[in-house]
């Protein structure tokens, strides 16, 4: 009849085991919640350490069956359960951190384009403005319109408006900086902060963007009667100045560079700096 103290003490051994070996399919989990790169890589290195555990847990209990110490079975035991718990915390940490951000996300973002909405939009102008106008730093704004959209909508429907929407918000993604702001300023209307940025190298960005939406058509695969949709942008430029240093003030000066852009036939870049000309012209 064997010992209790033998039996408990293999017991304590073979569940520590059990729950290492357990404790691999949350890691894996919290692994696959995790973004590649150096995290994720010192994880793997974790499940590495605990295959080497498995390995020193089966190395004892073939080495010492029906041991009576109960010191080392109990560490080993008490050892995988810090384990498994510490795992489980950390993925219930990386869930948690992933809803907040994934609602944070929807809290900022436009449903419809995916790119940042008019709240947002306006929190980060401010911020912009103030950053710029405390280290003199240059500050311009793009915004941009798709010539005639209502046509789009009344022809084709506004579904596929939509779907023209989302296209046009991911040809000007692709052309701005990582470091500009993309946001929906209203209805066919998106609006570019561009930090650091002085009026030369605006302007230059802005026909960027023009030229890049007029070359790529829209094409509705859906439709087999509809082979494309050609697009243009009339895009208005500002950039920030001491007289116009306030929110309103440039975005009223940015939308009256689009206007302008429209009247004079759509499909180009007027900048702020022309409606000065054109009223002393007039």
């Amino acid at each position: 009849m064997n010992n209790p103290l033998e039996v408990f003490s293999n017991g304590l051994v073979i569940t520590g085991l059990l729950i290492l070996v357990g404790a691999l399919l949350p890691l894996n989990d919290l692994i696959n919640l995790l973004p590649p790169g150096k995290i994720r890589q010192k994880w793997y290195l974790q499940s590495g350490l605990i295959f080497i555990f498995i390995l020193g847990y089966l190395y004892f209990l073939i080495s010492f069956w029906n041991s009576t110490n109960l010191v080392v079975p109990l560490v080993f035991f008490l050892g995988a359960a810090y384990v498994w718990l510490t795992i489980q915390l950390s993925k219930q940490t990386a869930m948690d951190i992933k809803r907040v951000l994934e609602l944070e996300k929807e809290n900022i973002t436009d449903p419809l384009i995916g790119i940042y909405n008019r709240r947002y939009m306006d929190k980060r102008l401010d911020e912009e403005i103030n950053r710029a106008v405390r280290y003199q730093q240059p500050l311009s704004l793009l915004l941009i319109d798709i010539d005639i959209f209502k046509h789009v909508n009344d022809h084709y429907g506004h579904p596929v408006g939509d779907q023209v929407l989302r296209h046009w918000g991911g040809l000007i993604l692709s052309v701005v900086r990582a470091s500009d702001i993309v946001a929906r300023y209203g209805g066919d209307e998106i609006l570019v902060i561009t930090p650091s940025t002085p009026p030369l190298a605006a302007y230059a960005l802005a026909e960027r963007i023009r030229k890049h939406i007029e070359l790529h058509k829209f094409f509705l695969s859906s439709d087999p009667n509809l082979k494309s949709i050609s697009l243009t942008a009339s895009i208005g430029v500002a950039s920030l100045t001491d007289e116009n240093a306030v929110h309103g003030k440039l975005l009223k000066e940015t939308d009256q560079a689009l206007y302008l852009a429209k009247s004079k036939g759509r499909n180009c870049v007027i900048a702020s700096s022309e409606l000065m000309e054109s009223a002393i012209t007039e």
